[in-house]
C-alpha cells in the first residue's frame, strides 16, 4: 500500500467522523487523561489491516498514541482474541475508536470472505482475482485485503490495462476493429484482454490475437468449451455470477483465473469491538 496515500485517506476519514469536535468526549474528560484499550475479536476471522490501517487510525490522530500487540495479518483469529492494544489521551482513543473499527472490521471481511474462495479452488491451478467493483476512496484498501485472503488483485485503474468490454465492443462495432485501434495506439508491451459472451466472440478474439479472454457469465458447459477452443493459445478469465457455492465448479473447466466482483462489493463486516482496560 501507499503509505502516504494512505495518511491522506485515513487523515479525509477522521476529518469527517469528528467534524468540529467529539462533543460528548470533550465533555467528559481533560485532555491529559490517559486510557488504554484493547481491540477484540467478536467472532471467528482472518484479520487485515491491524498494523496497517487500525493502528495508523490511532497514530494519525495523535502520533503519542502508543499501539502494541498487532495480530499480523493473515492470522485466523477467535472470538475474544486481542487484535491490537491502544494507549493514549482519552479523548484521542475516543475520537479514533470508530474510523479504526470501521476499517479493520471492512477490510478483515474481505480478507476472510477471499480466503474462503481460495480453500475452495485450492486443488486447481487457477488464481481468485478482486474486480475495479470496490467502495470509493476504499480501494487501495479492499484490495490489499484481497491478497492478505490469498487472492492476488486484477486492474487497480483504468491505467493498469487494456480490457475492452461490452460496450466497448458494442460502441466500436466489433471485437476485431476495437483491437485494432487499440493496438495503434499502445505499446507492444501491454497485453489486450477482451470481455466475452459467445463462442463466437471467443473464436474473433483468437483471430484477433488477444492475449487474455475473459467468459463473462457463461454456463459451466459453455466455459468448458470455450476452454477448448481456446486451447492455451490465451490466458483464460472466467467471470460473473460465480459464488462460494459454484466456484470449484468453475475452476474445474480449466480457467486460469476466476474474478469475482462479491470479494469487495458484498464481504461482510467482521464483528469487533475496542473494550476499555479499567
Amino acid at each position: 500500500m501507499d503509505t502516504n496515500l494512505l495518511t491522506e485517506t485515513i487523515s479525509a476519514f477522521l476529518r469527517e467522523d469528528i467534524g468540529r469536535g467529539d462533543l460528548t468526549s470533550e465533555s467528559i474528560f481533560h485532555s491529559d487523561e490517559i486510557g488504554k484499550a484493547h481491540l477484540i475479536a467478536r467472532e471467528s476471522f482472518r484479520v487485515a489491516g491491524g498494523e496497517q490501517v487500525a493502528a495508523r487510525v490511532f497514530k494519525t490522530q495523535n502520533p503519542a498514541i502508543m499501539t502494541s500487540h498487532p495480530v499480523a495479518d493473515g492470522s485466523k483469529v477467535s472470538a475474544g482474541d486481542r487484535l491490537l492494544s491502544v494507549e493514549g489521551p482519552v479523548i484521542d482513543l475516543l475520537k479514533a475508536e470508530r474510523v479504526a473499527l470501521n476499517l479493520l472490521q471492512r477490510v478483515s471481511g474481505i480478507a476472510t470472505l477471499t480466503a474462503q474462495f481460495v480453500e475452495r479452488v485450492r486443488a486447481y491451478p487457477v488464481k481468485i482475482c478482486d474486480t475495479r467493483k470496490t467502495t470509493p476512496g476504499l480501494r487501495m484498501l479492499e484490495k490489499y485485503a484481497v491478497t492478505v485472503g490469498g487472492g492476488a488483485n486484477h486492474r487497480f485503474n483504468l491505467t493498469d490495462g487494456i480490457m475492452i468490454k461490452d460496450n466497448h465492443i458494442a460502441a466500436c462495432g466489433s471485437i476485431k476493429e476495437a483491437v485494432q485501434k487499440v493496438r495503434r495506439k499502445i505499446p507492444h508491451t501491454l497485453r489486450i484482454e477482451v470481455e466475452t459472451d459467445t463462442l463466437e466472440q471467443v473464436k474473433e478474439c483468437l483471430d484477433s490475437g488477444v492475449d487474455i479472454i475473459m467468459l463473462d457469465n457463461m454456463s459451466l458447459d459453455m466455459m468448458s468449451e470455450a476452454v477448448e477452443i481456446i486451447n492455451k493459445k490465451a490466458i483464460v478469465e472466467a467471470s460473473g455470477g460465480i459464488g462460494l457455492e459454484n466456484v470449484e465448479a468453475v475452476a474445474a473447466t480449466g480457467v486460469d483465473i476466476i474474478s469475482i466482483g462479491a470479494l469487495t462489493h458484498s464481504a461482510p463486516a467482521c464483528d469487533i469491538g475496542m473494550d476499555w482496560k479499567i
